[in-house]
C-alpha cells in the first residue's frame, strides 16, 4: 500500500466515529442543510442523489425540494462491484432494489441518464475540494468515465464535522465544486 493509501486508510477509521458521534448528536442536521442548498446551481437536472446508508447526511429533504422545483432525479446504480457507477433516473416515492453493493437503487427498467450534478456522500472533505470516501473509488471512477466535457458539478453533502484541513489525495481522486452543511455552503477555493 502507498503512502498516501495508508494515510486515507487510517483517516476513514477515525472520520467513520466521527460521522456516527455527528449523526447521534444532531438529528436535523439533513434539514437545515437542505435549506442551504444552492439549487439554481444544481440546474434542471438530472441532479443524482444517494440513499443515505448508516450515518451519511441523508439528502432525502434537499432531493424532495429539487422535485418540487420541477428538478430532474436520478441514483447512482452498481451494476457490478468493478464497474463505474450508472445513474437511472428516479422521483421519491419510486420503488428500489438492491444494486451489486446492496444498496437501494433504482429498478433497471428506468432510463439510464447523464446527471449535470451530483449530490454525493463522503467521510471528511476539506476546504480545496478534497472529499474522502469509503474506499471503493465508485464515484471516482463514474466522474472519470464521464469525461471532462460532461463532468457533472460535484456537490459533497456532510456534517460541517467531517471537514478536516488537508485531505490526502491521489491522483484518480476527483474533486467537489461545493459542499453543502448544516452551517451553510462552502464554495471550494
Amino acid at each position: 500500500m502507498n503512502p498516501v493509501s495508508h494515510q486515507k486508510t487510517l483517516l476513514r477509521r477515525t472520520m467513520r466515529g466521527r460521522r456516527r458521534a455527528l449523526a447521534a448528536a444532531d438529528s436535523q442536521a439533513a434539514a437545515r442543510a437542505a435549506v442551504h442548498a444552492p439549487l439554481a446551481r444544481l440546474g434542471p437536472g438530472p441532479v443524482a442523489g444517494y440513499i443515505a446508508q448508516g450515518a451519511e447526511l441523508d439528502p432525502g429533504l434537499l432531493m424532495d425540494a429539487l422535485a418540487q422545483a420541477g428538478v430532474g432525479l436520478a441514483l447512482p446504480a452498481a451494476v457490478s462491484r468493478e464497474a463505474p457507477l450508472i445513474f437511472r433516473a428516479w422521483a421519491p416515492g419510486a420503488a428500489l432494489a438492491p444494486d451489486a453493493f446492496g444498496i437501494p437503487a433504482p429498478l433497471a427498467d428506468q432510463p439510464q441518464v447523464l446527471p449535470t450534478a451530483l449530490i454525493v456522500p463522503l467521510l471528511a472533505f476539506d476546504r480545496r475540494g478534497g472529499r474522502l470516501g469509503q474506499g471503493a473509488g465508485v464515484y471516482d471512477r463514474a466522474i472519470g468515465a464521464l469525461g471532462a466535457e460532461r463532468r457533472p458539478f460535484l456537490l459533497g453533502y456532510a456534517y460541517a464535522g467531517q471537514e478536516v484541513e488537508d485531505l490526502p489525495l491521489e491522483p484518480h481522486d476527483q474533486r467537489l465544486d461545493a459542499i453543502l452543511t448544516e452551517a451553510g455552503l462552502i464554495e471550494v477555493r
